[in-house]
């Protein structure tokens, strides 16, 4: 018998996980494609993970099982299987079978007998057997030859990784999910046991439900939350313990007469491979089966010797579909200035940095990588040791040398997200502030399809280039006992940090190929993206002063009013409960005070979603309304007041917020620790929060702000005359809208009528209905339809654009920018009515949404080359929506205004005034 084990691939688990965890894809048919890419994937990984062994992928086969026999609801909590992956079932399984893999199904039984039953004849023969899935019942099949591992996490469960993971050994796995039930498959299980009581009582008893019930009068005395009233509930629903435990039993006897060595691959279809690929347009798959290059074979690599030993550059290995090359690791002065006179000399440098933190504000350099041309790649360490030793050269000596080369901006440069680089590089000892980054990779993605992929160097190589790169987990490790770069080994960093220059090269090579075919594209990369990088990178290293101990007198109200709101909310259940409880929540509200169940989760309880206490509310029911503001001020104070203070940078003083331009799909910027875009400002606590954003002494801020900058682009691409007319007189657009829909003059528009005529305008851009109209405004649908019929009559050029944009998104399958930039919409020929009905909707304000953020970076990009060459005293310390933060001396107020509000005006021609307002203050809020 051989001694490779048998691999066992749970394709239906990974069919479902990825459709739901990876970005969506489809082909220009609008064939969604994304689950058989993402299973594919998996697949090829894993089979170089496991090149000799048998290799099967299981999936379930259409129909019902014995289960259901068992038990009528079996899974009947699960919604009926989507469409778009109902569509793509048949081409994954052509796939498979067209790769060469052993693809079982078998009718009246899941894939987990299948797999079970072939781990269970393999194990009993003394084979090894690995099971990929993402399945936790599949645990119960681990033991001593058996083990799990998930290709999408990287987990690998083997004995004591069960008993880690849950608690208890594989042995009591079937009984753990008998007691707490499965939700997904709606395998009953006993109520209100839970993971912890299931481990508890198994753990507790030294056994499974056998056991457990013959033990009953140990429960009570067990370290269990409720024990004394659990043998009751066990007791009651002891019938519905043991049903489930026989759902949740994978079978191990298929009759299946299967050998195992029959489950060898066998050659690829080349031919059904080229249609199937062509079909699905995997462009970067055909080209490889075409290609048919034979793959260069990785170099071995040894561990470095002490400082010293090294004559020449140390050569370490390639990743196996890598191109055929050396990867350096420069030790010397000599190796180092060998790469010195090789960056001079090319046309394009590849730039990477390794350090000791993702925060760019306190990270340590560790090590810099450079490519410049394919294959060709080094590592320059200057922060490891070998066995206690250093080995590197002089960090300051190696910054000082490079950063001629790398301040030069007539010296062409490329990253992958360059801004942490060039961040981490002003920041260093010796500071070497980058010019010249002309092009970079996550920005490429990121314009060339916002939408089709996730824009992190791992996802880019994989899609672009079919090269599965090092990741830093394995050679790292996971979680807490991962290591900083610098703790790494040089045999093992190399080549992971010259991987990552070399790749960044390709994919340059790669994506900006395909931008020139697109001259728009191009022009957004060149003009908007690219000079944005040193802009926001200047902005999160300028920083915002905040006021610590504003913050924490906040933080002290807030938890003083969550503590009078939890009474209220005590006194109107009647009762104490856990406020931040769904399951509590739930149970007094629906159980107890009877209020009506509006909607229910997957699982079928009632919800407790902040949508419905806010339906619940409208209709008086107070509960649900204190209910609310509890989660408002406990959000505010957990995100907000209690973690700025923690976020205060050491050196600096001020909180550095990260922005991101490859996020938001429309092209809008977000940011992170801390999102700064989330804090309320509707609300007096909200803009509390505002208020801790302060001046230094000497200083105000100025806070400029785009005035109703999507409702003028959406006039801009109407060409509505009545839209057009009030902007251009600088009337009260919304005043203008209530007395057009409501047909009343003017000056005899009330309050009331200009608010609901604000929700109108607003609400069309984001293609509202009828039905979230009436909502919104509490009036009743045919009201609402009444309303939008007298706008669009009204305003008919609007009505015009909305279905002339609807028809070039179903034509074309992406909308634009008043600059160039595409938003593809992969669900605008879904079968589902409901993701169609959507991508429509985002297909009218996209355009709007992706203009106006457009518009803002043309505008900081003006605003910054303005400040840097003026005497200003002056700083860009916030973007938020539409709108610029600037921290200015005090004495120069006015001169800032009058070049900044300018500036911002003219960052886009419209047929309509760019409203610019500012303002001005000592905190954020009163500059607002």
């Amino acid at each position: 018998m051989s001694n490779t084990p048998l691999v066992l691939v749970d394709g239906s688990s990974y069919l479902y996980r990825a459709f739901h965890a990876l970005p969506p894809l489809a082909n220009s048919k609008g064939q969604q494609t994304g689950a058989v890419k993402g299973v594919l994937n998996m697949l090829r990984s894993l089979r170089k993970q496991y090149p000799d062994s048998p290799f099967a992928v299981v999936f379930d086969a259409k129909g019902g099982t014995f289960r259901d026999a068992l038990f009528a609801d079996y899974k009947a909590n699960r919604p009926p299987m989507p469409e778009e992956l109902r569509g793509q079932i048949e081409p994954l399984h052509g796939c498979v079978r067209a790769l060469g893999f052993p693809l079982l199904c078998v009718e009246g039984v899941e894939a987990d007998d299948v797999i079970g039953t072939l781990a269970r004849q393999c194990a009993g023969e003394g084979r090894d057997v690995v099971i990929s899935t993402g399945d936790k019942d599949m645990a119960q099949l681990v033991c001593p030859h058996v083990t799990l591992v998930n290709t999408m996490t990287g987990s690998v469960y083997d004995v004591d990784g069960v008993k880690a993971k849950f608690g208890v050994g594989p042995e009591l796995i079937i009984d753990y999910l008998a007691l707490m039930g499965d939700k997904v498959d709606n395998i009953p299980g006993v109520p209100g046991v839970g993971e912890k009581t299931a481990q508890g009582l198994l753990v507790g008893v030294s056994g499974g439900l056998d056991v457990l019930y013959a033990s009953l009068d140990k429960v009570p005395e067990l370290p269990i939350r409720g024990a004394k009233t659990l043998p009751a509930k066990l007791l009651e629903h002891k019938e519905m313990a043991y049903l489930s435990y026989q759902l949740a039993t994978i079978k191990l006897d298929v009759p299946l007469n299967i050998e195992i060595e029959a489950l060898h691959p066998g050659e690829q279809d080349r031919e059904a491979l080229q249609a199937l690929y062509g079909e699905l347009e995997f462009k970067g798959w055909i080209d490889e089966l075409q290609r048919e290059k034979p793959k260069a074979k990785a170099k071995s690599a040894a561990a470095p010797a002490a400082p010293g030993l090294f004559d020449e550059p140390e050569t370490m290995p390639l990743a196996e579909d890598a191109p055929t090359g050396q990867y350096d690791i420069v030790l010397d002065q000599a190796s180092f200035d060998k790469w010195l006179d090789k960056l001079r000399g090319a046309e394009l440098i590849a730039f990477d940095t390794e350090t000791t933190s993702l925060d760019a504000q306190q990270a340590q350099v560790v090590g810099v990588s450079f490519a410049v041309k394919e294959g060709e790649a080094a590592y320059v360490p200057v922060a490891h040791s070998y066995m206690g030793v250093p080995v590197q050269l002089d960090r300051d000596a190696v910054l000082a040398a490079l950063k001629p080369i790398l301040e030069d901006p007539a010296k062409a440069k490329v990253g992958q997200h360059a801004k942490y680089d060039i961040n981490v590089l002003a920041n260093a000892s010796t500071p070497i502030h980058v010019q010249g980054v002309a092009f970079d990779t996550m920005l490429e993605s990121y314009v060339l399809d916002s939408t089709a992929t996730r824009h992190d160097m791992d996802s880019l190589a994989l899609r672009y280039l079919d090269h599965s790169t090092i990741r830093f987990e394995d050679i790292a490790g996971k979680g807490a006992k991962q290591l900083t770069f610098d703790q790494i080994a040089l045999e093992q960093a190399g080549p992971y940090a010259a991987e990552d220059a070399d790749v960044t090269l390709r994919l340059h090579q790669t994506l900006w190929q395909k931008l020139e075919a697109t001259p728009a594209l191009a022009k957004v990369l060149r003009e908007i993206e690219m000079p944005l990088v040193p802009v926001l990178a200047r902005i999160e290293r300028n920083g915002a002063l905040v006021d610590a101990k504003l913050l924490g007198q906040q933080s002290l109200e807030l938890g003083n009013k969550m503590v009078e709101l939890e009474r209220e909310s005590f006194e109107l259940a009647g009762q104490e409960f856990n406020l931040g409880s769904p399951k509590q929540l739930g149970a007094i509200l629906y159980e107890k005070l009877g209020l009506p169940v509006i909607s229910k989760t997957a699982t079928g309880q009632p919800s407790t979603a902040e949508a419905v206490l806010a339906e619940l509310a409208e209709q008086d029911y107070p509960l649900p309304k204190v209910i609310m503001q509890y989660r408002s001020l406990s959000k505010l104070k957990s995100t907000y007041t209690d973690r700025l203070p923690e976020q205060i940078n050491p050196r600096t003083g001020r909180i550095h917020t990260s922005y991101h331009q490859a996020v938001a799909a429309t092209g809008r910027l977000s940011s992170s620790d801390p999102n700064l875009q989330n804090i309320p400002i509707r609300t007096a606590e909200g803009r509390r929060i505002r208020q801790a954003f302060v001046a230094p002494k000497g200083y105000k801020l100025v806070a400029a702000d785009y005035s109703q900058i999507e409702l003028r682009i959406m006039a801009h691409l109407a060409k509505d005359e009545s839209l057009l007319d009030a902007f251009r007189h600088d009337r009260d657009v919304h005043r203008a809208t209530a007395a057009e829909v409501m047909g009343v003059a003017l000056e005899d528009v009330t309050t009331e009528q200009r608010r609901r005529a604000k929700a109108i305008n607003f609400g069309l851009i984001y293609g509202m209905s009828a039905f979230g109209l009436a909502k919104q405004l509490g009036v009743d649908r045919k009201e609402a339809q009444q309303y939008i019929d007298r706008y669009f009559a009204r305003y008919p050029g609007v009505l015009a654009y909305m279905e002339r944009t609807r028809e070039q998104a179903s034509e074309q399958g992406y909308v634009e920018t008043l600059f160039g930039r595409r938003l593809y919409l992969p669900d605008i020929h879904a079968k589902n009515p409901s993701l169609r009905k959507g991508a429509e909707r985002t297909a009218i304000n996209a355009p709007m949404q992706g203009s106006a953020a457009d518009i803002m970076k043309r505008a900081m990009v003006a605003v910054d080359n303005w400040l840097q060459e003026s005497d200003i005293d002056a700083l860009v310390i916030l973007q938020v929506h539409d709108e610029l933060v600037l921290e200015v001396r005090e004495d120069q107020v006015e001169e800032l205004k009058a070049g900044l509000l300018p500036l911002m005006s003219a960052a886009a021609q419209l047929d309509v005034p760019l409203l610019v307002e500012a303002g001005v203050g000592d905190n954020w809020d009163e500059a607002h």
